[in-house]
């Protein structure tokens, strides 16, 4: 029995692909939607990327796309890949191609027209459907099949296509996580586990982006618990060695119950050690971004809070530290809470006295103190040291007054400072 997608892809019926697939099918070429496009309709998934696969050329690619009036980009051209941009949105188009030769990071290709070589190619069975023009899903290594049980397997030997590329270690945890049902495969799991050291010859940019996705699955708790069990987590995250990752299930059902969005940055939080100079080797080592690297740090800074404490005491905290990292604190607090308080009581009152604090915090402005140096030398005051700090002894006793000194008293207040 043949599968189509058509009818369950509104983006296939886009006037400009089909311009494009004709395009390309002209002459005795052949041009199909290639790979997570076709796997997410078929899941009932969200589709972002559409990439094409032809037995063009890629310079030939170019010319047809050019002369249909699109606008064509060599992007990847030594390995095939042209991007076009037909009615203003863009598509991947790619050889079909052959791996020649492997180092574990890259590959050179050789082109060709054998369809099933292309798909053998790929990493994991539901990563390499094909699908006509019209919809018509071709399937030349047994996608579907996996697709309908949710099944994650690589093509062919596990260890063969790990070793053409180590990234496909963590691709195999991604995917399941995004995927997979039930248990790894069996082969795939043994796989990942014995050539783990392999990782070792990754970009750091490229571990941190899969982790990423992988942080970013509605539920990565079971593909993490299957990384750990292979000794894969700690291969890519020594962090997160000896300090346990069952926080994260709890966080997962927080995000589900109380509608928090899906934050990768969060749930790595919930599996490293909230300790300040680990957290920046982390950063360093896989090329955090500014505000990556500055919100691991600011969360590992914040001191933890008692779920007593009062909306007057956190503001305090607010002021003098960074909100982002009190808010994660807060978070993480709360979802462990509520996975205690199953079974005690305490647990209970602690994640209402959390959930009470997390909301004052998301709410909180920060106030501005009112007094500048300026003020200070408009009464007589002379700029240097000492003015800086009775300006810092001033704001710090307006803190502890919660914020409510206004201006008038704080100057009264200096002037007092000033005098003595």
């Amino acid at each position: 029995m043949s599968v189509s997608i058509a009818g369950r892809a509104d983006w296939l019926s886009d006037k400009h692909l089909q311009r494009l697939l004709g395009v390309l099918t002209e002459g005795g070429e052949e041009a199909r939607i290639a790979g997570g496009a076709v796997r997410n309709v078929l899941m009932g998934q969200h589709v972002t990327d559409i990439d094409i696969a032809t037995s063009c050329l890629p310079q030939e690619t170019i010319r047809r796309a050019v002369a249909e009036g699109f606008k064509a980009v060599p992007t990847g051209i030594e390995h095939g890949t042209i991007t076009v941009v037909a009615g203003g949105k863009p598509y991947e188009i790619t050889t079909l191609r052959a791996d020649v030769e492997t180092d574990g990071r890259r590959a050179k290709v050789s082109f060709g027209r054998d369809w099933k070589l292309d798909a053998e190619r790929r990493d994991f069975t539901i990563n390499a459907l094909y699908a006509e023009a019209d919809g018509r899903v071709v399937d030349l290594v047994g996608g579907i099949a996996d697709i309908e049980a949710r099944r994650l397997r690589f093509i062919g030997d596990p260890e063969a296509r790990i070793r053409e590329d180590y990234l496909r270690i963590l691709r195999f945890f991604r995917f399941f996580a995004w995927y997979g049902d039930g248990r790894p495969d069996a082969e795939g799991l043994k796989a990942c586990a014995r050539l783990k050291e392999g990782l070792g010859q990754l970009s750091a940019e490229r571990i941190w982006s899969e982790l990423k996705k992988l942080l970013s699955a509605p539920d990565p708790s079971r593909a993490l618990l299957w990384m750990r069990q292979a000794g894969v987590l700690t291969a890519a995250l020594s962090e997160s060695e000896k300090w346990g990752i069952d926080a994260i299930h709890g966080l997962t059902k927080a995000e589900k119950d109380l509608s928090w969005a899906v934050d990768p940055m969060l749930r790595l939080e919930a599996i490293v050690p909230p300790d300040a100079a680990r957290m920046k080797t982390l950063a360093e080592r896989l090329r955090f971004s500014t505000a990556e690297a500055d919100r691991m740090l600011h969360w590992a800074l914040s001191t933890a809070i008692e779920p007593k404490t009062t909306e007057g005491e956190l503001a305090k905290k607010l002021y003098r530290g960074d909100r982002q990292g009190f808010v994660d604190r807060l978070r993480l607090a709360l979802a462990a809470a509520r996975v205690r308080a199953v079974e005690d009581n305490n647990a209970l009152l602690q994640a209402g006295g959390f959930s009470r604090l997390l909301a004052f915090a998301l709410k909180w402005e920060r106030p501005e103190f009112p007094l500048r140096g300026a003020d200070l030398t408009a009464l007589g005051a002379t700029p240097g040291p000492k003015l800086g700090e009775i300006l810092k002894n001033i704001e710090a006793e307006w803190i502890e007054a919660g914020f409510a000194p206004d201006r008038d008293a704080l100057l009264e207040r200096a002037a007092q400072a000033l005098e003595t």
